[in-house]
């Protein structure tokens, strides 16, 4: 019985055997000149001026939304449109009552300037 787990272990132990082989050789043969610029913290291309606990603008939280409908959509929407020709008219109606929910959010973003860039 335990004979149908080896190739299981064996495959933990090359993958294992692999990552520490790889992350040893990058740390032997990669070059390593650290200098005050490559050690200092580096945050969206500028330096930090600010606590970190201070308030994010509400742009921020709009384009976070606008990211997930339509990373949301596109998840939903493959599968769908694969099996479009096979699906019944409650799925169609399914998700177009969705698309109708994602365009909602989009048209919310779009008035409160969410795809307007300063």
């Amino acid at each position: 019985m335990l004979a149908n787990y080896f190739p299981v272990l064996l495959f933990i132990v090359i993958g294992l055997v692999l990552g520490v082989a790889l992350l040893t050789a990058g740390r032997v043969i990669g070059p390593s000149k650290p200098n005050r610029e490559k050690n200092s913290p580096y945050e969206c291309g500028f330096e930090a001026f600010e606590d970190a606990r201070m308030k994010f603008d509400v742009r921020y939280y709009l384009v976070a939304i606008l990211f997930i409908i339509f990373d949301l959509e596109i998840a939903f929407l493959i599968p769908w449109a694969v099996t479009l020709d096979t699906i019944s008219g409650a799925a169609f109606a399914a998700m177009g009552i969705f698309l109708f929910i994602l365009v909602i959010g989009f048209i919310y973003e779009w008035k409160k300037g969410a795809l307007e860039w300063e």
